[in-house]
């Protein structure tokens, strides 16, 4: 499975790295044969760079000597890499606004962002330039741009798919994820990369009700022909209350795990390196410098509630629904105090697996104002099988 600089794929909505650019051709026999691809650009190429979505990564790390375990994966399945795709800065953002290399566009809701960190991967999937593209979900980076763009994307169980050769931001969140623009499809990559398994049989469906009360009354009303669509595909669904402390609070707790991680893994770098670092992500970066140990303790004790309330509440097979965020993409250039209330009202909802470990897959089903508002499905961990073959069968 040779790599080589190649041409880069005609691209004219940017989702493609020029400054990272690889293809490799796949083994051309398996259940992805003839399908191509896009990897985001934190996951490595053996004997290419990676970029992390920012220059001063790329200059500071020589190219890699192994390819990432999960890119092996697809390409030893038949499918070709036509490419590696942008990211946010470090991957550290939920809009997909690159200071350094742009904005992949939207074509399902123009004017509008696409979602990060996993922009150009899910830019590519939505603007029909590979079959499906592989991105990563620390916070969001792929339920969030899946919901944005229109297209379906998972974040799998925690831990489930290998992140060797893959840039880290926060490893006890972190996961490989992927976006396509069918649900069939969906399920045929998670097939090689979970493993081939039966999918139990789903027990009763919830529908978070907190989870909605964070939505304006134009996206409730929005969602609504989903919620319909999914109760006659599966079975109806009974209102549940997931957090009896507010996900508002789950959110921060989350935000400052994080946080911690980030420093943890990244400070270093970013103290050696001093990096031009681009709006959002600079004020992060410092700001997860200054988290207590305290802090954190208190968050974990959090983590730790949310876990077990997770568990309970999807034992034997339940499936949670809930939006996949709070609204439509955000315009392009919104100004920043508006994009941090938007992504607290997200991160209330995307935090809920990540703290969790669980697996959650987003179904384009509903539009408000014409533009795409995706709709989650949660189970409990290890439940990534029933995941995709509901949406398979919820998309008809």
């Amino acid at each position: 499975m040779p790599a080589s600089p190649g041409k880069i794929p005609d691209d004219a909505l940017g989702a493609f790295c020029r400054h990272t650019h690889v293809a490799v051709t796949g083994s051309g026999k398996g259940p992805l044969a003839g399908l191509t691809f896009g990897v985001k650009d934190i996951y490595d190429i053996a004997g290419h760079k990676t970029g992390f979505g920012s220059p001063d990564w790329l200059a500071s790390h020589a190219p890699a000597t192994h390819t990432a375990a999960v890119v092996a994966s697809l390409l030893a399945a038949g499918a070709n890499m036509l490419g590696k795709t942008q990211t946010d800065e470090l991957t550290y953002s939920l809009n997909g606004e690159n200071a350094h290399y742009g904005t992949p566009v939207n074509v399902n809701a123009p004017g509008r962002i696409p979602g990060g960190s996993s922009s150009g991967s899910a830019a590519a999937v939505a603007g029909g330039l590979v079959d499906f593209a592989l991105g990563s979900d620390t916070g969001g980076s792929v339920r969030a741009p899946a919901s944005f763009c229109g297209i379906y994307g998972i974040r799998p169980t925690h831990g489930r798919i290998s992140l060797e050769g893959a840039c880290a931001l926060a490893k006890s969140f972190d996961v490989a994820g992927w976006f396509a623009r069918d649900a069939a499809l969906l399920e045929r990559v998670g097939q090689v990369l979970l493993g081939a398994e039966t999918a139990a049989a789903p027990g009763e469906l919830l529908l978070a009700q907190d989870a909605m009360a964070l939505l304006d009354s134009a996206a409730v009303v929005a969602l609504q022909p989903a919620l319909a669509r999914i109760t006659a595909a599966i079975g109806a669904l009974r209102p549940v209350t997931v957090s009896a402390e507010g996900l508002p609070q789950w959110f921060q707790a989350f935000r400052v795990l994080q946080g911690a991680e980030i420093h943890a893994q990244l400070g270093d770098w970013v103290a050696r390196t001093q990096p031009e670092l681009g709006p959002g992500v600079r004020e992060r970066m410092q700001w997860v410098a200054t988290i207590s140990a305290e802090e954190v303790a208190r968050a974990q004790g959090v983590r730790e509630v949310v876990r077990r309330r997770m568990d309970e509440l999807l034992a034997g097979n339940v499936v949670l629904v809930l939006p996949s965020v709070s609204d439509i993409a955000p315009l392009l250039n919104t100004p920043a105090a508006e994009l941090d209330d938007f992504r607290a009202r997200a991160m209330s909802l995307l935090c809920i697996a990540g703290l969790a470990g669980l697996p959650q897959v987003s179904l384009p089903l509903a539009t408000a104002r014409g533009c795409p508002l995706g709709v989650s499905l949660i189970a409990a961990r290890g439940n990534d099988a029933l995941l995709l073959a509901l949406a398979r069968e919820i998309a008809g």
